[in-house]
């Protein structure tokens, strides 16, 4: 099995050197000790988020709260290419966090929340605040769940005008449309520079919707004949791209 994986603050991460000493504190801390009980000898890594990994073993362990560790491997792991982003629509309950945990964990590189025309939860400002944080934490959590090395970045909410400019600013972008004709393995994205990914709504996109990002140059794609919640259209569709561009 693969070591565990915690994460620590960049600044920390870019002065550790092989052969040198790095301290896990903090709520990562506490967490590898009170709750993961790394034990001293065990190899562990820590990521900084940005691509840094170190691999190291469990030096000493601090009462409860964080250990030394003794630092046997650096890595620079370069940003994949092309970039993928995910415009996950807003979902009642749970499921906008299931989605970003999932995508998280397939590979995603960064996730835009997306206040759509049908969408059944609504943002006002102070929502937003507290539910960008959420998704955050989920995809924080789920990078050392997933064993990477960065953590998705999660942009404040946007509207489906804001959405329409993400998709004229991109190489390619793929809206996720039950009514679409076109397959998602028909698009060729293997070359492009950059993929946007539109998951909709459960209500799924209005009319007005479909125009603004046709005009902005998106492809309307469906993914096959069954119709999958938002909170699991994402990830299926980012498995396609993921093997269609060499990634998986």
């Amino acid at each position: 099995m693969s070591p565990p994986v915690f994460l620590l603050d960049p600044d920390r991460a870019a002065e550790v050197r092989v052969g040198g000493e790095v301290v896990l504190d903090g709520p990562e801390g506490r967490h590898a000790v009170a709750v993961q009980r790394v034990r001293s000898g065990e190899m562990i890594q820590c990521v900084d988020g940005c691509g840094r990994r170190i691999t190291g073993s469990v030096a000493t362990v601090h009462q409860s709260d964080s250990a030394t560790i003794t630092v046997t491997a650096v890595t620079d792991e370069p940003e994949p290419m092309p970039q993928i982003t995910a415009v996950q629509a807003i979902a009642k309950g749970d499921r906008g966090e299931r989605a970003v945990q999932m995508l998280t964990e397939a590979g995603i590189d960064a996730i835009v929340p997306w206040q759509a025309e049908k969408s059944v939860a609504r943002w006002d400002e102070t929502k937003a605040t507290k539910n960008r944080g959420k998704w955050a934490a989920t995809a924080r959590e789920a990078t050392k769940q997933a064993r990477r090395s960065r953590v998705p970045r999660v942009d404040p909410v946007t509207t489906s005008g804001g959405v329409a400019e993400l998709i004229a600013a991109s190489s390619v972008a793929l809206v996720l449309d039950e009514q679409a004709s076109v397959q998602l393995t028909s698009i060729a994205a293997e070359a492009a520079r950059d993929i946007m990914l539109v998951i909709g709504p459960e209500g799924g996109l209005s009319d007005n919707e479909r125009g603004q990002f046709t005009d902005a140059g998106a492809h309307l794609v469906q993914l096959g004949p069954s119709v999958l919640r938002t909170s699991t259209a994402g990830i299926a569709a980012l498995s396609v791209l993921s093997a269609q561009i060499g990634r998986w």
